[in-house]
Protein backbone atom coordinates (compact mmCIF):
# COMPACT_ATOMS: atom_id res chain seq x y z
CA UNK A 1 0.00 0.00 0.00
CA UNK A 2 2.81 2.38 0.88
CA UNK A 3 4.72 1.41 -2.25
CA UNK A 4 1.66 2.15 -4.42
CA UNK A 5 1.21 5.51 -2.72
CA UNK A 6 4.84 6.41 -3.37
CA UNK A 7 4.49 5.51 -7.04
CA UNK A 8 1.31 7.61 -7.31
CA UNK A 9 3.01 10.52 -5.58
CA UNK A 10 6.03 10.34 -7.88
CA UNK A 11 3.81 10.17 -10.94
CA UNK A 12 1.80 13.17 -9.71
CA UNK A 13 4.97 15.16 -9.17
CA UNK A 14 6.13 14.31 -12.70
CA UNK A 15 2.80 15.27 -14.22
CA UNK A 16 2.59 18.61 -12.42
CA UNK A 17 5.57 20.02 -14.31
CA UNK A 18 4.14 19.36 -17.78
CA UNK A 19 2.89 22.39 -19.74
CA UNK A 20 -0.65 21.01 -20.18
CA UNK A 21 -1.20 20.71 -16.45
CA UNK A 22 0.40 24.10 -15.88
CA UNK A 23 -2.05 25.61 -18.38
CA UNK A 24 -4.91 23.80 -16.65
CA UNK A 25 -3.73 25.06 -13.25
CA UNK A 26 -3.63 28.63 -14.56
CA UNK A 27 -7.11 28.27 -16.01
CA UNK A 28 -8.40 26.87 -12.73
CA UNK A 29 -6.92 29.76 -10.72
CA UNK A 30 -8.48 32.28 -13.10
CA UNK A 31 -11.92 30.65 -12.84
CA UNK A 32 -11.78 30.48 -9.03
CA UNK A 33 -10.52 34.06 -8.67
CA UNK A 34 -13.26 35.44 -10.93
CA UNK A 35 -15.88 33.53 -8.96
CA UNK A 36 -14.43 34.81 -5.68
CA UNK A 37 -14.61 38.44 -6.83
CA UNK A 38 -18.17 38.05 -8.12
CA UNK A 39 -19.29 36.29 -4.94
CA UNK A 40 -17.73 39.04 -2.81
CA UNK A 41 -19.80 41.64 -4.66
CA UNK A 42 -23.11 39.78 -4.32
CA UNK A 43 -22.57 38.97 -0.62
CA UNK A 44 -21.51 42.55 0.15
CA UNK A 45 -24.89 43.62 -1.20
CA UNK A 46 -26.70 41.54 1.45
CA UNK A 47 -25.73 43.77 4.39
CA UNK A 48 -25.70 47.17 2.67
CA UNK A 49 -29.41 47.72 3.34
CA UNK A 50 -29.35 47.29 7.13
CA UNK A 51 -28.06 50.81 7.82
CA UNK A 52 -30.22 52.34 5.07
CA UNK A 53 -33.60 51.36 6.55
CA UNK A 54 -34.21 54.62 8.50
CA UNK A 55 -33.27 56.68 5.42
CA UNK A 56 -35.59 54.61 3.20
CA UNK A 57 -38.47 55.01 5.65
CA UNK A 58 -38.10 58.78 5.42
CA UNK A 59 -37.43 59.11 1.68
CA UNK A 60 -40.12 56.63 0.56
CA UNK A 61 -42.57 57.57 3.33
CA UNK A 62 -43.13 53.98 4.49
CA UNK A 63 -43.31 52.21 7.84
CA UNK A 64 -40.59 50.07 9.42
CA UNK A 65 -42.71 46.94 8.87
CA UNK A 66 -43.03 47.69 5.17
CA UNK A 67 -39.37 48.48 4.58
CA UNK A 68 -38.37 45.33 6.46
CA UNK A 69 -39.63 43.40 3.43
CA UNK A 70 -36.44 44.43 1.65
CA UNK A 71 -34.60 42.00 3.93
CA UNK A 72 -37.38 39.43 4.26
CA UNK A 73 -37.93 39.15 0.50
CA UNK A 74 -34.20 38.77 -0.08
CA UNK A 75 -33.89 35.95 2.48
CA UNK A 76 -37.01 34.21 1.18
CA UNK A 77 -35.76 34.25 -2.40
CA UNK A 78 -32.34 32.90 -1.45
CA UNK A 79 -33.86 30.10 0.62
CA UNK A 80 -36.19 29.13 -2.24
CA UNK A 81 -33.61 29.28 -5.06
CA UNK A 82 -30.65 27.55 -3.37
CA UNK A 83 -32.19 24.04 -3.29
CA UNK A 84 -32.69 24.27 -7.07
CA UNK A 85 -29.01 25.08 -7.71
CA UNK A 86 -28.00 21.42 -7.36
CA UNK A 87 -30.10 20.70 -10.45
CA UNK A 88 -28.80 23.77 -12.35
CA UNK A 89 -25.16 22.90 -11.72
CA UNK A 90 -25.75 19.40 -13.07
CA UNK A 91 -27.57 20.51 -16.21
CA UNK A 92 -25.50 23.55 -17.24
CA UNK A 93 -21.86 24.43 -17.84
CA UNK A 94 -19.90 26.76 -15.57
CA UNK A 95 -19.94 29.82 -17.84
CA UNK A 96 -23.71 29.98 -18.57
CA UNK A 97 -24.51 29.45 -14.88
CA UNK A 98 -22.13 32.29 -13.96
CA UNK A 99 -23.55 34.59 -16.64
CA UNK A 100 -27.10 33.76 -15.52
CA UNK A 101 -26.30 34.52 -11.86
CA UNK A 102 -24.45 37.78 -12.54
CA UNK A 103 -27.06 38.90 -15.11
CA UNK A 104 -29.81 38.51 -12.53
CA UNK A 105 -27.78 40.32 -9.89
CA UNK A 106 -26.85 43.15 -12.29
CA UNK A 107 -30.44 43.54 -13.49
CA UNK A 108 -31.67 43.66 -9.90
CA UNK A 109 -29.05 46.28 -9.02
CA UNK A 110 -30.08 48.44 -11.99
CA UNK A 111 -33.77 48.22 -11.06
CA UNK A 112 -32.93 49.13 -7.46
CA UNK A 113 -30.92 52.18 -8.51
CA UNK A 114 -33.89 53.45 -10.54
CA UNK A 115 -36.69 52.24 -8.23
CA UNK A 116 -39.44 54.90 -7.88
CA UNK A 117 -41.19 53.13 -4.99
CA UNK A 118 -40.74 50.56 -2.24
CA UNK A 119 -42.61 47.91 -4.24
CA UNK A 120 -40.18 48.21 -7.17
CA UNK A 121 -37.23 48.19 -4.75
CA UNK A 122 -38.50 44.95 -3.19
CA UNK A 123 -38.80 43.45 -6.69
CA UNK A 124 -35.21 44.51 -7.36
CA UNK A 125 -34.04 42.79 -4.19
CA UNK A 126 -35.81 39.58 -5.26
CA UNK A 127 -34.01 39.65 -8.62
CA UNK A 128 -30.68 40.35 -6.88
CA UNK A 129 -31.26 37.48 -4.45
CA UNK A 130 -31.90 35.05 -7.32
CA UNK A 131 -28.39 35.72 -8.61
CA UNK A 132 -26.85 35.62 -5.12
CA UNK A 133 -28.42 32.23 -4.39
CA UNK A 134 -26.75 30.72 -7.47
CA UNK A 135 -23.28 32.23 -6.98
CA UNK A 136 -22.29 30.68 -3.63
CA UNK A 137 -23.08 27.03 -4.53
CA UNK A 138 -21.45 27.60 -7.94
CA UNK A 139 -18.27 28.83 -6.25
CA UNK A 140 -18.12 25.97 -3.74
CA UNK A 141 -18.87 23.27 -6.32
CA UNK A 142 -16.27 24.67 -8.72
CA UNK A 143 -13.61 24.84 -6.00
CA UNK A 144 -14.28 21.24 -4.99
CA UNK A 145 -14.03 20.19 -8.63
CA UNK A 146 -10.84 22.11 -9.47
CA UNK A 147 -8.78 22.49 -6.30
CA UNK A 148 -6.39 19.58 -5.63
CA UNK A 149 -6.82 17.92 -2.22
CA UNK A 150 -3.49 19.20 -0.91
CA UNK A 151 -4.56 22.87 -1.35
CA UNK A 152 -8.32 22.52 -0.92
CA UNK A 153 -8.29 23.88 2.63
CA UNK A 154 -6.41 27.02 1.55
CA UNK A 155 -8.82 27.62 -1.32
CA UNK A 156 -11.83 27.09 0.93
CA UNK A 157 -10.18 29.61 3.24
CA UNK A 158 -10.54 32.25 0.53
CA UNK A 159 -14.25 31.39 0.30
CA UNK A 160 -14.53 31.87 4.06
CA UNK A 161 -12.78 35.23 3.66
CA UNK A 162 -15.36 36.34 1.12
CA UNK A 163 -18.27 35.09 3.22
CA UNK A 164 -16.87 36.74 6.39
CA UNK A 165 -15.40 40.04 5.21
CA UNK A 166 -18.14 41.09 2.77
CA UNK A 167 -20.96 41.10 5.38
CA UNK A 168 -18.63 42.65 7.99
CA UNK A 169 -17.72 45.71 5.94
CA UNK A 170 -21.15 46.10 4.30
CA UNK A 171 -22.72 48.19 7.09
CA UNK A 172 -19.58 50.34 7.42
CA UNK A 173 -19.46 51.07 3.67
CA UNK A 174 -23.20 51.72 3.68
CA UNK A 175 -22.84 54.18 6.59
CA UNK A 176 -20.09 56.12 4.83
CA UNK A 177 -22.04 56.33 1.54
CA UNK A 178 -25.26 57.41 3.26
CA UNK A 179 -23.37 60.06 5.20
CA UNK A 180 -22.68 61.90 1.93
CA UNK A 181 -24.98 60.54 -0.79
CA UNK A 182 -28.53 59.40 -1.54
CA UNK A 183 -29.48 55.76 -0.82
CA UNK A 184 -29.58 55.04 -4.57
CA UNK A 185 -25.78 55.29 -4.60
CA UNK A 186 -25.67 52.03 -2.65
CA UNK A 187 -26.65 50.40 -5.94
CA UNK A 188 -25.13 52.88 -8.41
CA UNK A 189 -21.63 52.26 -7.06
CA UNK A 190 -22.03 48.47 -7.17
CA UNK A 191 -23.49 48.44 -10.70
CA UNK A 192 -20.25 49.03 -12.70
CA UNK A 193 -18.39 46.46 -10.57
CA UNK A 194 -21.14 43.93 -11.21
CA UNK A 195 -21.17 44.67 -14.96
CA UNK A 196 -17.36 44.39 -15.12
CA UNK A 197 -17.34 41.06 -13.27
CA UNK A 198 -20.08 39.70 -15.53
CA UNK A 199 -18.33 40.80 -18.72
CA UNK A 200 -14.93 39.51 -17.62
CA UNK A 201 -16.39 36.20 -16.51
CA UNK A 202 -18.33 35.78 -19.76
CA UNK A 203 -15.07 36.20 -21.68
CA UNK A 204 -12.58 34.40 -19.47
CA UNK A 205 -14.35 31.71 -17.43
CA UNK A 206 -13.87 28.25 -18.92
CA UNK A 207 -16.39 25.44 -18.70
CA UNK A 208 -14.83 23.16 -16.09
CA UNK A 209 -17.70 20.75 -15.46
CA UNK A 210 -19.42 18.16 -17.64
CA UNK A 211 -23.21 18.69 -17.63
CA UNK A 212 -25.55 15.76 -18.06
CA UNK A 213 -29.26 15.30 -18.55
CA UNK A 214 -31.21 15.48 -15.28
CA UNK A 215 -35.00 15.91 -15.50
CA UNK A 216 -36.49 18.42 -13.09
CA UNK A 217 -39.41 17.48 -10.88
CA UNK A 218 -41.88 20.37 -10.77
CA UNK A 219 -43.59 19.09 -7.62
CA UNK A 220 -40.25 19.09 -5.79
CA UNK A 221 -39.62 22.70 -6.83
CA UNK A 222 -43.00 23.74 -5.41
CA UNK A 223 -42.51 21.74 -2.23
CA UNK A 224 -39.02 23.17 -1.81
CA UNK A 225 -40.23 26.75 -2.21
CA UNK A 226 -43.08 26.35 0.25
CA UNK A 227 -41.00 24.38 2.78
CA UNK A 228 -37.85 26.49 2.94
CA UNK A 229 -39.64 29.75 2.24
CA UNK A 230 -42.15 29.02 5.02
CA UNK A 231 -39.43 28.04 7.48
CA UNK A 232 -37.26 31.08 6.85
CA UNK A 233 -40.18 33.52 6.80
CA UNK A 234 -41.81 32.03 9.87
CA UNK A 235 -38.58 31.87 11.89
CA UNK A 236 -37.58 35.40 10.82
CA UNK A 237 -40.88 36.83 12.09
CA UNK A 238 -41.34 34.94 15.36
CA UNK A 239 -41.95 37.44 18.13
CA UNK A 240 -43.24 40.12 15.71
CA UNK A 241 -46.95 40.96 15.41
CA UNK A 242 -48.56 39.32 12.39
CA UNK A 243 -49.67 41.59 9.58
CA UNK A 244 -53.45 42.01 9.25
CA UNK A 245 -54.98 39.03 7.47
CA UNK A 246 -51.87 36.82 7.71
CA UNK A 247 -51.32 33.81 9.98
CA UNK A 248 -48.92 33.96 12.90
CA UNK A 249 -45.25 33.26 12.29
CA UNK A 250 -45.40 30.07 14.34
CA UNK A 251 -48.15 28.67 12.11
CA UNK A 252 -46.19 29.54 8.95
CA UNK A 253 -42.99 27.93 10.22
CA UNK A 254 -44.92 24.83 11.33
CA UNK A 255 -46.49 24.55 7.88
CA UNK A 256 -43.02 24.93 6.39
CA UNK A 257 -41.79 22.04 8.55
CA UNK A 258 -44.67 19.83 7.35
CA UNK A 259 -43.92 20.61 3.70
CA UNK A 260 -40.24 19.96 4.41
CA UNK A 261 -41.10 16.46 5.59
CA UNK A 262 -43.08 15.86 2.39
CA UNK A 263 -40.20 17.29 0.33
CA UNK A 264 -37.70 14.93 2.00
CA UNK A 265 -39.96 11.93 1.42
CA UNK A 266 -40.31 12.83 -2.26
CA UNK A 267 -36.54 13.26 -2.70
CA UNK A 268 -35.94 9.82 -1.19
CA UNK A 269 -38.45 8.40 -3.64
CA UNK A 270 -36.91 10.21 -6.62
CA UNK A 271 -33.39 9.10 -5.66
CA UNK A 272 -34.39 5.54 -6.57
CA UNK A 273 -35.28 6.83 -10.06
CA UNK A 274 -32.07 8.83 -10.33
CA UNK A 275 -33.30 12.42 -10.60
CA UNK A 276 -33.99 14.08 -7.20
CA UNK A 277 -34.08 17.87 -7.07
CA UNK A 278 -31.86 17.79 -3.97
CA UNK A 279 -29.93 14.54 -3.58
CA UNK A 280 -30.00 13.56 0.10
CA UNK A 281 -27.47 10.76 -0.37
CA UNK A 282 -24.97 13.35 0.82
CA UNK A 283 -26.17 12.47 4.33
CA UNK A 284 -25.07 8.87 3.87
CA UNK A 285 -21.63 10.23 4.80
CA UNK A 286 -21.51 10.44 8.58
CA UNK A 287 -18.75 13.02 8.31
CA UNK A 288 -20.92 15.25 6.10
CA UNK A 289 -23.89 14.88 8.46
CA UNK A 290 -21.90 15.74 11.58
CA UNK A 291 -20.20 18.67 9.81
CA UNK A 292 -23.52 20.10 8.63
CA UNK A 293 -25.03 19.70 12.11
CA UNK A 294 -22.05 21.49 13.65
CA UNK A 295 -22.26 24.19 10.99
CA UNK A 296 -25.95 24.74 11.76
CA UNK A 297 -25.23 25.13 15.48
CA UNK A 298 -22.40 27.59 14.86
CA UNK A 299 -24.43 29.64 12.38
CA UNK A 300 -27.29 29.87 14.88
CA UNK A 301 -24.81 31.19 17.45
CA UNK A 302 -23.19 33.56 14.94
CA UNK A 303 -26.42 35.09 13.63
CA UNK A 304 -27.90 35.32 17.11
CA UNK A 305 -24.80 37.17 18.29
CA UNK A 306 -24.86 39.46 15.24
CA UNK A 307 -28.44 40.52 16.05
CA UNK A 308 -28.07 40.87 19.84
CA UNK A 309 -24.75 42.69 20.07
CA UNK A 310 -25.87 45.83 18.16
CA UNK A 311 -29.06 45.98 20.25
CA UNK A 312 -26.99 45.74 23.42
CA UNK A 313 -24.39 48.29 22.31
CA UNK A 314 -26.95 50.88 21.15
CA UNK A 315 -29.91 50.40 23.50
CA UNK A 316 -28.09 49.42 26.68
CA UNK A 317 -24.64 51.04 26.44
CA UNK A 318 -25.85 54.00 24.36
CA UNK A 319 -23.41 53.77 21.44
CA UNK A 320 -24.28 55.32 18.07
CA UNK A 321 -24.82 53.31 14.91
CA UNK A 322 -21.43 54.34 13.54
CA UNK A 323 -19.67 53.46 16.81
CA UNK A 324 -21.39 50.06 16.81
CA UNK A 325 -20.32 49.34 13.24
CA UNK A 326 -16.72 50.36 13.92
CA UNK A 327 -16.58 48.26 17.10
CA UNK A 328 -17.79 45.12 15.33
CA UNK A 329 -15.67 45.68 12.21
CA UNK A 330 -12.28 44.38 13.55
CA UNK A 331 -13.72 40.98 14.46
CA UNK A 332 -15.34 40.50 11.05
CA UNK A 333 -12.19 41.55 9.21
CA UNK A 334 -9.98 39.36 11.39
CA UNK A 335 -12.20 36.34 10.79
CA UNK A 336 -11.88 36.86 7.05
CA UNK A 337 -8.15 37.55 7.05
CA UNK A 338 -7.42 34.45 9.13
CA UNK A 339 -9.41 32.11 6.89
CA UNK A 340 -6.72 31.42 4.22
CA UNK A 341 -4.12 30.79 6.94
CA UNK A 342 -6.52 28.43 8.69
CA UNK A 343 -7.00 26.68 5.35
CA UNK A 344 -3.26 26.14 5.01
CA UNK A 345 -3.13 24.70 8.54
CA UNK A 346 -5.99 22.38 7.60
CA UNK A 347 -4.07 21.17 4.53
CA UNK A 348 -1.09 20.34 6.75
CA UNK A 349 -2.73 18.83 9.81
CA UNK A 350 -6.44 18.19 9.28
CA UNK A 351 -9.48 19.60 11.09
CA UNK A 352 -9.16 18.41 14.70
CA UNK A 353 -6.35 20.70 15.86
CA UNK A 354 -8.25 23.70 14.49
CA UNK A 355 -11.88 22.93 15.25
CA UNK A 356 -11.53 21.72 18.83
CA UNK A 357 -9.92 24.94 20.14
CA UNK A 358 -12.20 27.00 17.87
CA UNK A 359 -15.39 25.48 19.32
CA UNK A 360 -14.07 25.85 22.89
CA UNK A 361 -13.17 29.52 22.32
CA UNK A 362 -16.60 30.36 20.86
CA UNK A 363 -18.38 28.58 23.70
CA UNK A 364 -16.24 30.32 26.33
CA UNK A 365 -16.98 33.79 24.93
CA UNK A 366 -20.71 33.05 24.73
CA UNK A 367 -20.70 32.00 28.38
CA UNK A 368 -18.82 35.21 29.24
CA UNK A 369 -21.49 37.24 27.41
CA UNK A 370 -24.12 35.95 29.83
CA UNK A 371 -22.49 38.34 32.36
CA UNK A 372 -23.03 41.51 30.32
CA UNK A 373 -24.77 44.39 32.09
CA UNK A 374 -25.60 48.10 31.78
CA UNK A 375 -22.17 49.11 33.11
CA UNK A 376 -19.93 46.65 31.20
CA UNK A 377 -16.85 48.37 29.73
CA UNK A 378 -17.08 48.51 25.95
CA UNK A 379 -13.45 47.33 25.68
CA UNK A 380 -14.52 43.93 27.01
CA UNK A 381 -17.11 43.66 24.24
CA UNK A 382 -14.52 44.51 21.60
CA UNK A 383 -12.05 41.96 22.98
CA UNK A 384 -14.74 39.27 23.30
CA UNK A 385 -16.00 39.82 19.77
CA UNK A 386 -12.47 39.66 18.34
CA UNK A 387 -11.67 36.44 20.26
CA UNK A 388 -14.99 34.89 19.20
CA UNK A 389 -14.26 35.81 15.56
CA UNK A 390 -10.95 33.95 15.80
CA UNK A 391 -12.85 30.91 17.08
CA UNK A 392 -15.31 31.10 14.20
CA UNK A 393 -12.41 31.41 11.73
CA UNK A 394 -10.95 28.17 13.11
CA UNK A 395 -14.31 26.46 12.61
CA UNK A 396 -15.88 27.54 9.33
CA UNK A 397 -13.03 26.95 6.88
CA UNK A 398 -12.43 23.35 8.06
CA UNK A 399 -16.18 22.73 8.16
CA UNK A 400 -16.69 23.83 4.54
CA UNK A 401 -13.74 21.72 3.44
CA UNK A 402 -14.54 18.59 5.45
CA UNK A 403 -18.24 18.53 4.61
CA UNK A 404 -17.87 18.71 0.83
CA UNK A 405 -14.74 16.57 0.76
CA UNK A 406 -16.73 13.81 2.47
CA UNK A 407 -19.15 13.22 -0.43
CA UNK A 408 -18.58 11.79 -3.88
CA UNK A 409 -17.69 14.30 -6.62
CA UNK A 410 -20.99 13.56 -8.38
CA UNK A 411 -22.74 14.97 -5.29
CA UNK A 412 -20.68 18.17 -4.91
CA UNK A 413 -23.43 20.36 -6.40
CA UNK A 414 -26.07 18.84 -4.12
CA UNK A 415 -23.76 19.09 -1.10
CA UNK A 416 -23.22 22.79 -1.83
CA UNK A 417 -26.98 23.32 -2.13
CA UNK A 418 -27.60 21.48 1.16
CA UNK A 419 -25.01 23.62 2.95
CA UNK A 420 -26.43 26.84 1.51
CA UNK A 421 -29.96 25.87 2.53
CA UNK A 422 -28.88 24.88 6.04
CA UNK A 423 -27.12 28.25 6.40
CA UNK A 424 -30.32 30.15 5.58
CA UNK A 425 -32.59 28.10 7.84
CA UNK A 426 -30.11 27.96 10.74
CA UNK A 427 -29.43 31.71 10.50
CA UNK A 428 -33.15 32.50 10.61
CA UNK A 429 -33.63 30.05 13.48
CA UNK A 430 -30.75 31.59 15.45
CA UNK A 431 -32.11 35.11 15.07
CA UNK A 432 -35.65 34.01 15.96
CA UNK A 433 -34.54 32.03 19.01
CA UNK A 434 -32.24 34.71 20.44
CA UNK A 435 -34.70 37.56 19.85
CA UNK A 436 -37.68 35.61 21.22
CA UNK A 437 -35.81 34.76 24.42
CA UNK A 438 -34.54 38.32 24.75
CA UNK A 439 -38.03 39.77 24.31
CA UNK A 440 -39.72 37.34 26.70
CA UNK A 441 -37.13 37.79 29.43
CA UNK A 442 -37.06 41.58 29.04
CA UNK A 443 -40.86 41.74 29.31
CA UNK A 444 -40.78 39.55 32.42
CA UNK A 445 -38.15 41.72 34.11
CA UNK A 446 -39.98 44.93 33.17
CA UNK A 447 -43.13 43.54 34.77
CA UNK A 448 -41.17 43.14 38.01
CA UNK A 449 -40.37 46.86 38.05
CA UNK A 450 -36.89 46.96 36.52
CA UNK A 451 -35.95 49.94 34.36
CA UNK A 452 -36.17 49.47 30.57
CA UNK A 453 -32.38 49.39 30.24
CA UNK A 454 -31.94 46.82 33.02
CA UNK A 455 -34.82 44.71 31.66
CA UNK A 456 -33.37 44.74 28.15
CA UNK A 457 -29.93 43.89 29.50
CA UNK A 458 -31.40 40.91 31.31
CA UNK A 459 -33.19 39.80 28.15
CA UNK A 460 -29.97 39.99 26.14
CA UNK A 461 -28.22 37.87 28.77
CA UNK A 462 -30.96 35.26 28.35
CA UNK A 463 -30.36 35.20 24.60
CA UNK A 464 -26.63 34.72 25.07
CA UNK A 465 -27.32 31.98 27.63
CA UNK A 466 -29.21 30.11 24.91
CA UNK A 467 -26.22 30.53 22.61
CA UNK A 468 -23.86 29.33 25.32
CA UNK A 469 -25.94 26.21 25.92
CA UNK A 470 -26.16 25.22 22.24
CA UNK A 471 -22.43 25.87 21.89
CA UNK A 472 -21.82 23.02 24.34
CA UNK A 473 -23.38 20.67 21.78
CA UNK A 474 -20.98 22.09 19.20
CA UNK A 475 -18.01 21.28 21.44
CA UNK A 476 -19.31 17.72 21.73
CA UNK A 477 -19.89 17.38 17.96
CA UNK A 478 -16.46 18.64 16.99
CA UNK A 479 -14.77 15.50 18.31
CA UNK A 480 -16.70 13.38 15.78
CA UNK A 481 -15.47 15.28 12.71
CA UNK A 482 -12.77 13.38 10.84
CA UNK A 483 -10.60 14.25 7.90
CA UNK A 484 -12.07 12.58 4.79
CA UNK A 485 -10.31 9.55 3.39
CA UNK A 486 -7.60 10.08 0.79
CA UNK A 487 -9.78 8.49 -1.89
CA UNK A 488 -12.65 10.91 -1.27
CA UNK A 489 -10.40 13.96 -1.11
CA UNK A 490 -8.76 12.92 -4.37
CA UNK A 491 -12.18 12.72 -6.02
CA UNK A 492 -12.48 8.95 -6.48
Amino acid sequence: MTHDSEITTNLSQDIVVTPVVADTAGRNRLVINLLLVATFVVILNETLMAVAIPRLMRDLNVTAGAVQWLTTAFLLTVSVVIPVTGFLLQRMNTRPVFVCAMSLFTLGTLIAALAPSLQVLILARIVQASGTAIMVPLLMTTVMTLAPPETRGKTMGFISTVISVAPAIGPTISGVILNYLNWRWLFILILPISIGAMALGARRIQNVTTPHHAPIDGISVILSGVAFGGLVYGLSNIGLPAAPGTPAAGIISSAGAVFLAVFIFRQLSLQRKGYPLLDLRTFESRNFTVSVLLMAIMIMALFGTIILLPIYLQNVLGLSTLQTGLLLLPGGLLMGLLAPHVGRLYDKGGPARLMVPGAIVVSTVLWAMTLLGPTTWVGYILAGHVVMSVGFAFLFTPLFTVSLSSVKPSLYSHGSAVIGTIQQVAGAAGVALFVALMSARAASLAARGLSPVEALSGGIRAGFLCGAIISVFAVACVFFVRRPSVRLEAGH
